[in-house]
């Protein structure tokens, strides 16, 4: 019998499929709007229950500026937050750092302009325990010699990498062109070799007695509080955290410079060149905001941005050039000193050297573009569905949400400042976006810092004529 024979004779069979699944509808999603309370120490407290995060983030905002650094010792509010987590009036520096593992937790902090951040993520679970280790941290940090030499040693350490990083040093060398001498946001952040090697335990305690306290600091709390008594542990914890209710340091304005000019810090015989353009501009309070951001992503904010269709896709100098704004200190412009924040916008990325000189010339044609011709309505769509649709995404995790809500505490901005601007991105049009553009990256406003190869590249950039070069050491 063939073959065919066989499967004709063969009895059909037949197979049951199942629909096939459907989109639901799209459920509205907003960002997460905080409670907003205070214990009776004074400390501002921001919870958000995020049901299902079993990881709870907390973030805690310090008023403690590196401009209220003493002359001579800037990094010392660095020391300080690495401090935090060496050693407590209960636990020594090895007792704490098992009594963090024991927990399952994480405990970072930094700072910055704004202030010094303590950051703390653990299994909900566990919350209680660790919220008593972070409260020890801010209360009673035992700042032992040996630990604070330690981390001044280790700080010393990372000062030459810093150096020798190009990226590093192009930000070094435009903060120090944009602003005086005198301003600290003039001067690197975590300090330099000279100040730093100043730093003793007693400078730090110093510092830490000055800044510290619960009235002027402010706790965001985030995750799956089911089965935990927040109030209690929060009472047991935090709010025993007792200080002085003096009145943080009042910032003082922002003075910038951004004359158009190049400096060049020169690095003999790089085959890169780091390029950092850049300038201050209007920071979170300010109305153009939603449009800055907006216009600034449609010119360098993703690999499908102009900057990249020219240099990357077209030219083929890089491999990804970027724009972006960053708050560098915000006031409510109703505080008594009046608004005093800035961000900076800037424009970064590395070419080949011997690409330097017509990558600029190209990126200095794709802005007067910009001011000439404005962005398409297509740009504006695709940056718009990017970073409105992307949210719910980014915000995933409690961490995300935690950092957020802390970041507008730090920049005193309205706890539901992010859900607002998420609307304003999708209200604003093409022109509004362009002429917020066209004003943050004006070409004749823009502060250029090159780190590579002076002797290759100086003088034909001086022939671009975007303004007068400056070679300084490397």
């Amino acid at each position: 019998m063939s073959d065919a024979t066989t499967h004709a004779d063969s009895p059909v069979s037949s197979m049951d499929f199942h629909p096939q699944p459907r989109g639901g509808a799209p459920r509205p999603w907003a960002f997460p709007a905080p409670d907003r309370s205070h214990l009776p120490n004074g400390l501002t407290l921001l919870t958000s229950h995020r049901p299902g995060q079993q990881v709870v983030a907390v973030e805690i905002n310090l008023v403690a500026p590196l401009d209220a650094e003493p002359e001579g010792l800037d990094g010392v509010a660095t020391i300080m937050a690495r401090a935090l987590s060496e050693g407590t009036d209960q636990h020594d520096a090895e007792e704490f750092a098992a009594e963090l593992e024991r927990c399952g937790a994480t405990l970072d902090a930094h700072a910055d302009h704004p202030g010094v951040r303590v950051s703390l993520e653990v299994p909900a679970s566990r919350l209680p325990r660790a919220l008593g280790l972070l409260a020890d941290a801010l209360r009673a940090p035992a700042f032992p010699e040996s630990e604070v030499e330690r981390l001044v040693r280790n700080r010393l350490d990372e000062i030459p990498h810093e150096l020798a990083n190009p990226a590093r040093r192009a930000a070094m060398a435009l903060s120090k062109e944009l602003f005086p001498a005198t301003s600290r946001m003039s001067r690197p952040r975590q300090g330099t070799e000279e100040t730093v090697g100043r730093i003793d335990a007693a400078a730090v305690r110093a510092f830490y007695d000055a800044h510290v306290r619960p009235a002027t600091a402010t706790a965001v709390i985030v995750g799956d509080f089911t089965g935990v008594d927040l109030e209690a542990a929060l009472a047991e914890t935090l709010g025993a955290w007792s200080g002085s209710t003096a009145e943080p340091l009042k910032a003082s304005p922002i003075v910038a410079d951004d004359t158009g000019r190049v400096v060049i810090v020169d690095r003999p015989g790089a085959v890169q060149t780091q390029l950092l353009i850049g300038r201050i501009g209007a920071d979170r309070h300010d109305r153009v905001w939603p449009a800055q951001v907006l216009g600034t992503y449609c010119l360098g904010g993703t690999l499908t941005s102009r900057l990249d269709r020219v240099l990357r896709e077209e030219k083929g100098y890089t491999y990804g050039v970027r724009a972006f704004g960053q708050v560098l200190r915000s006031t409510a412009p109703t505080s008594p000193e009046g608004a005093t924040g800035a961000s900076l916008l800037a424009i970064s990325g590395s070419v080949d050297t011997a690409s330097t000189v017509p990558a600029l010339d190209d990126l200095w044609n794709v802005l007067r573009t910009l001011a000439a011709e404005g962005l398409t309505d297509d740009e504006r769509d695709v940056a718009v569905q990017n970073l409105v649709g992307v949210a719910p995404l980014k915000y995933e995790t409690a961490a995300a949400v935690a950092g957020t809500l802390a970041d507008q505490v730090e920049q005193h901005l309205p706890d539901d400042f992010q859900a607002q601007l998420y609307v304003r991105l999708a209200e604003t049009g093409t022109v509004e976006a362009t002429a917020a553009a066209v004003n943050a990256f004006p070409v004749d406003r823009l502060v250029t810092v090159l780190v590579g190869d002076a002797a290759q590249i100086a003088e034909p950039i001086k022939a671009l004529g975007i303004g007068e070069v400056t070679v300084v050491g490397g």
